[in-house]
C-alpha cells in the first residue's frame, strides 16, 4: 500500500519520543519504514538547583511535534491523519513525577539529570545488595522521604515521563518493563518488580505511616506486545490540538529511551548490545547470565521483553560538542558566511580524523552536569592543555569526541575485563554517529571492539517506539527478537568498523591523561563562580 493510501486508511503507525533536547515523531508504514516525521526542540531548566521541564512545556512540545508531523504528511501526501493503526510513547528514563488523587503533580518533574539523591541511593543499594543509581525513581522518592518532604504523604501515583504521557492519553497507569526497570529493580523471572526488595522498602518506610505501600503507587509492569490501552477522546485532543485524530487507537506499553534504542538497533537478544550517544550516553549489553556482584557503575535494567541488561549510563556526551559547534556558527556569522549547522558538524567531525591518536595531549571534560561514574555530583566543562601540547583544530575535535565516551569506557571495562562478558555485536546510534565513520571509529577505539552502525541509526528512539507499537498489532506469535530480525531488519546488521591498534593505543594514552587530571575537574566544581 502506498504511503498516501496507508495514512488515509489509518494503517500507519506512530512513534513519539521525548528526548532531552528534542521531541520527535516518526510515522512508519507496513514495512516498518519511516514515511513522515515531526519534531519540537526544547530544553530543560535548572530551577531551585534541580533540572526540570514544566508540565506546560511537555504538552506544548507534544502538540507542536504532532502538528509538525501533520504538516509533513500534508506537504508530502496532501492528506490528513484521521486515525492510526497503533501509537507508542517513549521518553528519557528515570526521574520523579509524583501525583496526588486529583492527578496534580506534587513537585516539579525531576529528570534523570539530577544528582541530589546520593544518600538515598547509597542506603537503598546497601539495603537491597543491588546497585540503585542516583537517577532512579526510587532514589528520588526515598531522598524526598529522608528530607521529610511533606508532599510524600499525598502521593497516589509515581511514574516516569513516558508513563505520565501514556496515562493522560489512555487513562492507564502502566509502564513498559524496560522503563519500569529504571524506577525499581525488576525480577526477569517474573517480569515484575523484585518482591523481596518491595517488602524491604515497605518495612523501611512503615514507621512514617504514609498510608500507601510501594505497589500502591508504582505503575503496572507490561512487557512488549501486551495490551496497554487505547487512545481516549480526551487523549486524542491532548495529542492533536486540531481535533482531527480519532479515539480508540491502541497504544503499546510506554518505554524509556534505553529500550527504544535497543529495539532501533536490533539489540534485544542475548549477546547483543548497543551504544546510544546523544545528550547523554549509555551502553546496553544483554546478558547471558547474572553478573558476579553489584557494581556502582553498572545498572541492571531490562529489554522491553524482560531480558536482563547491564547498562552503563553517563550523564554527559555531546552537549559540550554542541556548545563548541555553536561557537563556530557564531564565527561564520561574524564573517558573513551562510550557516549550515549540518555542514559545521560534518566538517568538524571529519577534522578529528586528522588528529593525533592521543589528541596531542589535549584533554576535554564535557561535564555539563554531574557524572556519577567519575564521582562528580556537579559538572564544569573544561579544556585542559599544557604549553607543549599540539593545539590544533583536529586534536581539539578529537579530544572532544574522545571525552564524549570516556566515562562510558570506564564503565564498560568492568563488563569486558572484570566480568568477561561476551558480545557478538555492538551497534551504535544517536547524534554521535550521524557523521559517517567518525563517531564509530572513536567508539571502536575506546572500547576496543568492532562497532556496527545501521543506515537507520539516525532514526533513533522515535523509530524504536514505533516498531514496538507495530509489534503489538503484527506480532503473530513471534517473540520480539524474532519480529525484529525477521520483519524489520531481515538480516541487516549494519556496517561494521574494527579498531586499529594505533587508535586503541592512542585512546588509552588519552584516557590515562584524562584520569590523571580528573582532580582538576573536582577542584573546578568546588570553586564557585
Amino acid at each position: 500500500m502506498i504511503a498516501k493510501d496507508l495514512i488515509t486508511n489509518g494503517k500507519a503507525v506512530l512513534g513519539i519520543e521525548f528526548g532531552s533536547t528534542r521531541i520527535k515523531a516518526v510515522l512508519i508504514d507496513e514495512e516498518n519504514k519511516p514515511i513522515a516525521q515531526g519534531s519540537h526542540t526544547w530544553e530543560n531548566q535548572l530551577v531551585d538547583d534541580l533540572w526540570t521541564y514544566s508540565i506546560e512545556d511537555i504538552w506544548n512540545g507534544l502538540q507542536d511535534c504532532y502538528s509538525n508531523l501533520r504538516k509533513d504528511v500534508k506537504e508530502q501526501y496532501d492528506v490528513e491523519i484521521k486515525s492510526l493503526a497503533a501509537i507508542g510513547i517513549s521518553a528519557m528514563m528515570h526521574g520523579y513525577m509524583a501525583f496526588n488523587d486529583k492527578e496534580e503533580i506534587l513537585v516539579p518533574f525531576r529528570t534523570w539529570r539530577n544528582t541530589n539523591t546520593g544518600k538515598a541511593a547509597t542506603e537503598l543499594s546497601q539495603l537491597f545488595n543491588f546497585n540503585i543509581p542516583l537517577r532512579w525513581s526510587i532514589s528520588h522518592l526515598y531522598e524526598c522521604i529522608l528530607e521529610g518532604n511533606d508532599h510524600v504523604k499525598d502521593i497516589k501515583f509515581l511514574t516516569t515521563l513516558a508513563g505520565y504521557i501514556h496515562w493522560q492519553l489512555t487513562g492507564k497507569r502502566v509502564l513498559g518493563i524496560g522503563d519500569a526497570s529504571g524506577m525499581f529493580p525488576i525480577d526477569s523471572s517474573t517480569n515484575d518488580y523484585c518482591s523481596d526488595m518491595v517488602d524491604k522498602f515497605n518495612k523501611l518506610i512503615a514507621p512514617k505511616g504514609y498510608g500507601w505501600t510501594l505497589l500502591d503507587i508504582l505503575p503496572q509492569v507490561l512487557v512488549a506486545g501486551e495490551d496497554a490501552g487505547c487512545l481516549t477522546k480526551e487523549g486524542a485532543k491532548l495529542l492533536d490540538a486540531s481535533g482531527n485524530l480519532e479515539a480508540g487507537i491502541p497504544l503499546c506499553p510506554p518505554e524509556g529511551d534505553a529500550g527504544t534504542g535497543m529495539v532501533a538497533t536490533n539489540a534485544v537478544r542475548q549477546r547483543t548490545g548497543n551504544v546510544s550517544a546523544g545528550t547523554s550516553s549509555f551502553s546496553m549489553i544483554v546478558l547471558e547470565k547474572p553478573l558476579s556482584k553489584p557494581y556502582e557503575a553498572i545498572d541492571m535494567v531490562t529489554t522491553p521483553d524482560g531480558s536482563a541488561v547491564a547498562m552503563v549510563h553517563c550523564n554527559n556526551c555531546t552537549s559540550d560538542i554542541n556548545a563548541w559547534a555553536n561557537i563556530f556558527k557564531e564565527y561564520q556569522e561574524l564573517l558573513g558566511i551562510k550557516v549550515d549547522m549540518g555542514e559545521i558538524y560534518t566538517r568538524l567531525f571529519n577534522a578529528a580524523l586528522n588528529g593525533d591518536s592521543d589528541c596531542g595531549g589535549l584533554i576535554s571534560y564535557n561535564y555539563i552536569s554531574g557524572e556519577p561514574i567519575t564521582g562528580l555530583a556537579n559538572g564544569r566543562p573544561m579544556l585542559v592543555r599544557s604549553a607543549n601540547d599540539r593545539f590544533t583544530l583536529a586534536n581539539f575535535m578529537r579530544a572532544n569526541l574522545y571525552a564524549a565516551v570516556c566515562a562510558l569506557k570506564i564503565g564498560n571495562d568492568i563488563l569486558f575485563k572484570d566480568e568477561h562478558v561476551k558480545v557478538d555485536r555492538i551497534t551504535g546510534h544517536g547524534g554521535y554517529f550521524t557523521t559517517p565513520t567518525v563517531g564509530q571509529k572513536m567508539l571502536a577505539a575506546a572500547i576496543n571492539s568492532p562497532i556496527s552502525v545501521m543506515e537507520t541509526a539516525g532514526e533513533g528512539g522515535a523509530w524504536g517506539i514505533a516498531l514496538l507499537a507495530s509489534y503489538i498489532i503484527n506480532k503473530q506469535g513471534m517473540t520480539l527478537p524474532q519480529y525484529l530480525e525477521e520483519r524489520v531488519f531481515a538480516g541487516n546488521t549494519g556496517t561494521e568498523l574494527r579498531p586499529t591498534d594505533e587508535d586503541v593505543a592512542g585512546f588509552n594514552a588519552y584516557l590515562e591523561n584524562y584520569k590523571a587530571c580528573l582532580e582538576l575537574e573536582h577542584v573546578a566544581v568546588k570553586v564557585k563562580k
